[in-house]
């Protein structure tokens, strides 16, 4: 039997999944992304915590197609990144040859965006099963993007295709976006922008709303919303016409079949659809006005199938 491995790094953890050839998920498990020393560590533990599951399930190398990896940060068609901030790493550099060089040269490695591959994951085994143009948004604490065209996943020049979170909204903000810019769209629709958006409601006047007695998070708005809160509702609206908005120019230039909702505020239930797809079809070339809408089915696990499907799709 064939294995391979999927592994999804982010800011604070690595997932990985042990798949068999054929795309069966047959174990995940998590280790800490240690950041310290500019993240010199993160390969390293990658490599260790594999080898150590190949020799636990007494997996050989030679049965192993590969490992495949997601990351935060731009990586090219050639495995070239250039800075993830979030892993502290500032330099630009082969990540597929560096996580290689770790396995000594026995094990084929391919990366992608994280964005993209979790569009790849959710595209082969996910709610993008059977469609061949694909848009997927990942809304936390950012805005990620994936795309895939013709089945293909779509990384641009230097890797940075379908950075969705940093479309400029048209509205300036006093603090700079992580990017240095202002006005991005991550800065309104993701979990910290609706926390602005929140914040500006209940600083404006004096009304009386759930999330005055609540945590202020996007999850809690999100409930006090399916409660008929009128302020919630108003941080709804705001976030549905900044997300609606920004997701119809993006159809306009990439005519998709489907547009996946993922990420953390996605958990928060198909309550958020309606107030994205309203603006949405309000604004759209007409063209794609039959877009399809729907929210991610691989959750958290959607990074390590993308990244087996790297190897194996």
């Amino acid at each position: 039997m064939s294995y391979v491995y999927g592994v999804d790094v982010g800011g604070t953890s690595v997932k990985i999944g042990l798949f068999t050839g054929e795309g069966e998920l047959i174990e995940k498990w998590s280790i800490p992304t240690r950041t310290e020393n500019n993240g010199e560590s993160i390969l390293p533990d990658i490599a260790a915590s594999i080898e150590g599951k190949s020799k636990e399930k007494g997996i050989s190398d030679e049965d192993i197609l590969g490992v495949g990896m997601g990351l935060p940060g731009p990586v090219d068609d050639k495995g070239i990144i250039r800075k993830a901030v979030n892993l502290h790493w500032n330099e630009t550099f082969n990540v597929e040859e560096k996580l290689a060089s770790c396995f000594k040269g026995k094990m084929k490695v391919k990366a992608g965006n994280d964005a993209n591959v979790a569009a790849l994951g959710e595209a082969w085994m996910g709610a993008g099963k059977g469609y061949k143009n694909i848009v997927m948004v990942t809304l936390g604490t950012g805005i990620g993007g994936g795309v895939i065209i013709n089945g293909k996943v779509v990384t641009g020049t230097m890797g940075a295709a379908g950075e969705i979170g940093h479309i400029y909204t048209g509205t300036d903000t006093a603090e700079p976006c992580n990017c240095g810019h202002r006005g991005c769209l991550e800065q309104f629709a993701s979990a910290t922008g609706i926390v602005r958006l929140l914040k500006e409601e209940l600083e404006a006047s004096d009304e009386e709303s759930e999330m005055r007695h609540r945590p202020v998070n996007a999850k809690e708005m999100w409930e006090a919303v399916k409660n008929g809160d009128k302020l919630s509702i108003r941080v709804a609206e705001k976030f549905g016409k900044y997300l609606g908005d920004g997701l119809s120019v993006v159809a306009g230039v990439l005519n998709p079949d489907i547009i996946i909702i993922g990420g953390g505020v996605s958990m928060s239930g198909d309550v958020i659809m309606p107030y994205i797809t309203k603006n949405f079809k309000e604004h759209v070339f007409h063209a794609s006005a039959d877009t399809v809408f729907t929210r991610a089915t691989l959750g958290n696990d959607g990074g390590i199938y993308g990244a087996a499907a790297l190897l194996i799709a």
